[in-house]
């Protein structure tokens, strides 16, 4: 298995301007320690709580990528938001054990 380190900085920073944005909403005060949430959907957006080491997924870091390249860092929803839909998330995710 390939780890491409500079992708897992880039999602970290992703991440990190995400919360900067809107770390201190109380949606956020009900995600565990160790999860971040991301809000999925093509039209309406669903949020999850998903365990931080979904960051090292090559796959997620496409859809970070994605998401990059679509919003940039100006999400509307106040956290990361993922463009796809929520089928195609949810079974990337349980394929990585995010559920």
């Amino acid at each position: 298995m390939v780890i491409h380190m500079p992708r897992i900085i880039q999602a970290r920073q992703i991440l990190k301007r995400s919360l900067s944005n809107g770390g201190s909403t109380p949606a956020s005060m009900d995600i565990p320690k160790g999860y971040f949430a991301i809000y999925v959907g093509e039209q309406e957006k669903k949020r999850f709580v998903v365990p931080i080491s979904i960051l090292s997924e090559p796959r997620f870091q496409e859809l970070l990528h994605q998401s990059e390249q679509e919003f940039r860092y100006n999400h509307p929803m106040g956290g990361i938001t993922i463009p796809c839909s929520e089928d195609v998330f949810t079974d990337l995710a349980s394929r990585f054990g995010a559920f």
